[in-house]
């Protein structure tokens, strides 16, 4: 999981490839490199280095001249972070450079089988191999793409690779296999990286590579091709973000910036989607008829981390508005069980990047098998939503920080519009329709209702971040909210926080309240609100402190904590529900003084295995 950046064209390369790389840091941030070449000069200008990019930009030298170059951020998979295992790798002759995402599977056999022929390793990556592979095949005058096709026909695994050669920089050989790579058109200048972010600065016109595809890159165009050679047509789409939606613009982080922006998501993600005179949603996307989802028996949905539990949520939505057995199940998980794919099962796939290759692995599985597959992703063009039979993109913008929220939020609408639907297809009334499209319509101003109280949940944040752990309860609708509000507690402000349905409590955590243990308590004021309220009360009578998160205030007794949320459709209160704890997490990690935005050990898009 990391950041490719590559450039050909009249300027110099490195200022672009380190640009490109600064916004790709949140791919992946243990080390970084470029390689540079120019015509007429002997051999590749290289420096790569353990730590962040900035560090990396400060130790080029001014004169680091080419028009050709390749660079790469680094999340470590084979071999720790150093300067050893940075990326480019170059063959022993250091003419050919290679920058790859992704993990090859047979590295130790074909490493075994170079050292055997005399090939020297400097790294313990795997990529290195590949370098070693190019310049095995670069034999009796043998084309750049010749010899990239060749050492891939020798691999098993995922990659987005790009290739440089010292002695033909006129060009950069770039190959996708389960990891992104998108090309960038200029006049007359190209550009390559693994995600549109590098290039928006650049070009609006990009072309997505497919898997098993590979292109060479030249200043005045490109060209596509298959592993046999085989020549293929690709045709430009336009990229609709701007430039300055990969600025902070003026917020301290990433993070906060997207929070604040979610009123503005979710009005994307509704925008023209709502059809009032049938109190519907309209869902073109979805490419299937009224007939044909009718004929769906059961939903199934699939994603990792986040995006699972706004599968849970999305699955809630289902079972509720359409009355479909719905169930949200970790897509990294899914194919491994060797699932039963149901042609009566609706199978959607959700993602923000479209590039997450557990959930990509897992809609591959099930069009094997013959089953229908939605895409509800954020990136237009993405390998998920390609890959999908049709789908929902929810139009958030571009998501920066490593913690996703805009998107987490914005899919759990793009759920609910899919729910309503179904609901309304099957037998939900005109009468609850309409009731679900004005709670989706008022979801944007309640979300800067509870926006507006940062300052407060800051200080509970405050408060609450000197304990080593938190437990998150909620029961039924505020399950999948306490999963997520746990989630990102732990994944920003490094606090160990789990989340258990309330009902379960007594079940065996419950040997864990102390007072040194606070609960954030999930209450809305639902059917189950006194049941809600008597867990908390079993938590306060073991000296737990409860912080709730509901509609209404309690007494006292209860808890003396509280973040007041507006009240919408039950429905569709779980949305309103996880904003506070955003904040909450986002506060806690700014008092710890964590690195918010790159959380250790993680990176935004997860396309390794």
């Amino acid at each position: 999981m990391c950041g490719i950046v590559a450039y050909i064209g009249p300027r110099d390369a490195a200022p672009i490839l380190l640009e490109g790389l600064a916004r790709l840091e949140y791919r992946g941030y243990d080390s970084a490199g470029i390689a540079v070449a120019a015509k007429g000069s002997a051999g590749l200008k290289v420096r790569k280095q353990k730590g962040r990019v900035a560090d990396l930009a400060a130790s080029v030298p001014a004169r680091f001249k080419g028009g050709t170059g390749i660079g790469h951020t680094r999340w470590a998979t084979h071999g720790e972070p150093s300067d050893a295992n940075s990326h480019p790798h170059l063959d022993g002759a250091e003419r050919f450079a290679v920058v790859h995402n992704g993990i090859i599977e047979n590295a130790d056999e074909l490493r075994a089988k170079l050292q055997s022929e005399g090939v020297v390793f400097r790294s313990e990556t795997d990529t290195e191999v590949l370098a070693h592979l190019v310049a095995a095949h670069a034999v009796d005058g043998a084309e750049l793409e010749d010899a990239v096709r060749a050492a891939l026909k020798r691999v098993v695994g995922t990659y987005g690779i790009a290739v440089l050669d010292a002695e033909r920089p006129d060009r950069i050989v770039v190959a996708r296999n389960g990891s992104p790579i998108v090309l960038g058109i200029g006049e007359k200048e190209m550009f390559a990286a693994s995600d549109v972010a590098a290039l928006v600065r650049y070009t609006r016109q990009v072309v997505h590579l497919d898997d098993g595809e590979l292109a060479t890159v030249r200043a005045d165009g490109f060209s596509t091709f298959t592993q046999d050679a085989r020549i293929t047509a690709k045709e430009p789409s336009t990229v609709d973000w701007e430039e300055a939606e990969y600025d902070t613009a003026g917020h301290a982080h990433f993070l906060i910036k997207e929070i604040t922006e979610q009123p503005a998501a979710v009005e994307r993600t509704l925008s023209g989607r709502i059809d009032e005179r049938f109190a519907t949603a309209h869902l073109g996307g979805l490419n299937m008829d009224a007939r044909e989802a009718r004929a769906f028996r059961r939903v199934k949905i699939l994603g990792c981390g986040s995006a699972y539990y706004a599968g849970e949520m999305g699955a809630q939505l289902v079972e509720e508005l359409a009355r479909i057995p719905a169930h949200a199940e970790p897509a990294s998980e899914f194919r491994y069980r060797n699932p039963v794919i149901e042609a009566d099962t609706l199978y959607i796939a959700v993602s923000q990047s479209g590039e997450t290759y557990d959930t990509l692995a897992a809609v591959q599985e099930v069009k094997r098998k013959g089953g229908r597959v939605l895409g509800v992703v954020n990136t237009v063009g993405s390998a998920i939503a390609r890959e999908c039979d049709g789908g929902v993109y929810l139009h958030a913008g571009p998501e920066i920080s490593v913690a996703s929220t805009k998107a987490f939020v914005s899919t759990v609408v793009a759920f609910a519009l899919i729910a309503l639907h179904l609901g309304r297809v099957h037998d939900l009334s005109p009468a609850d329709g309409a009731r679900i499209a004005a709670g989706l319509k008022a979801l944007p101003g309640q979300i800067r209702e509870v926006l507006e109280q940062e300052k407060e949940i800051a200080a509970l944040a405050a408060k609450y971040a000197r304990h080593e752990g938190m437990m998150f309860v909620g029961r039924v609708r505020g399950w999948p909210v306490a999963r997520e509000g746990a989630q990102k507690l732990k994944e920003i402000s490094y606090v160990h926080a789990e989340a258990y349905p309330a009902s379960e409590l007594k079940h065996g955590p419950l040997a864990l309240i102390s007072p040194e243990l606070p609960t954030v308590a999930i209450v809305p004021d639902d059917e189950l609100l006194e049941k809600n309220l008597t867990t908390m009360g079993e938590i306060r009578a073991r000296r737990g402190q409860v912080l709730m998160v509901g509609h209404t205030r309690p007494e006292a007794k209860f808890t003396e904590d509280v973040i007041l949320v507006p009240r919408n459709e039950p429905e569709l209160d779980p949305i309103l529900l996880t904003v506070p704890l955003q904040l909450l997490a986002y506060h806690a990690a700014v008092a710890l003084e964590r690195d918010v935005d790159k959380p250790r050990n993680l990176a935004k898009s997860v396309t390794v295995e």
